[in-house]
C-alpha cells in the first residue's frame, strides 16, 4: 500500500471511518508484523505488541498530520511500542530474585539474615527498594543521590553475593 493510500486511510479514521481502519490494517499488517518481529524474534511477542500498536493508531488517529509520511508514522508507533515492552522487561526483577527474598528460610537462616551478614548496607537498601519495593534503578538513584549506572551494577552485584551465599 502506497503512502497516499496510507495517509488517505488515516484522514478517514480521524473522521471516524471503521471501514478505512480496516483496509489501513489489512494493508500494513504485514510490514508491522516484519518491523516488530525484528525486535523480538518470536511470533507470541510480536503478536501481542501489534495488538497495542493498531490499538494506538486508532487511538493516536486525531494527532497524525495529513499529508505527512503516513508510513513513517505507523512504524514510529511500533517503534515506540516495541522499546516500551523492551524497557518494562528489562525493568522487571527476574523471578529467581524475587524467590531469593520471598523464600523465608534457607536451611537454619533467613534470607534477611543472609542478606545483614552477606551485604553492606547500601546493597542492602537497592535490593530492598529494588525487590521488595518495586521501585526503578533510577529512581533509587534519585533517592539515594547517586548515578543510574552505579545502583544498577550494586544491585547486580548484591544479587550475586546473595545466590553465592545461599548456596
Amino acid at each position: 500500500m502506497d503512502t497516499k493510500e496510507l495517509d488517505r486511510l488515516l484522514v478517514k479514521m480521524q473522521e471516524g471511518d471503521n471501514l478505512a481502519f480496516e483496509k489501513l490494517y489489512e494493508g500494513t499488517r504485514r510490514g508491522v508484523y516484519a518491523f516488530l518481529y525484528t525486535y523480538f524474534h518470536n511470533a507470541a511477542d510480536t503478536e501481542d505488541v501489534m495488538q497495542t500498536v493498531y490499538l494506538r493508531i486508532k487511538t493516536s488517529v486525531s494527532v497524525y498530520s495529513q499529508g505527512t509520511n503516513a508510513r513513517a508514522w505507523i512504524l514510529q508507533i511500533a517503534k515506540n511500542c516495541a522499546l516500551d515492552v523492551l524497557r518494562k522487561r528489562k525493568r522487571e526483577v527476574s523471578s529467581e530474585e524475587i524467590e531469593i527474598l520471598a523464600e523465608p528460610t534457607v536451611g537454619e537462616t533467613t534470607v534477611l539474615d543472609t542478606m545483614k551478614r552477606t551485604l553492606n548496607e547500601e546493597e542492602q537498601r537497592i535490593v530492598t527498594l529494588h525487590v521488595l519495593w518495586e521501585y526503578k534503578h533510577r529512581e533509587i538513584a534519585e533517592m539515594l543521590g547517586m548515578p543510574t549506572g552505579t545502583v544498577t551494577s550494586k544491585y547486580k552485584r548484591a544479587i550475586e553475593k546473595l545466590r553465592k551465599a545461599l548456596a
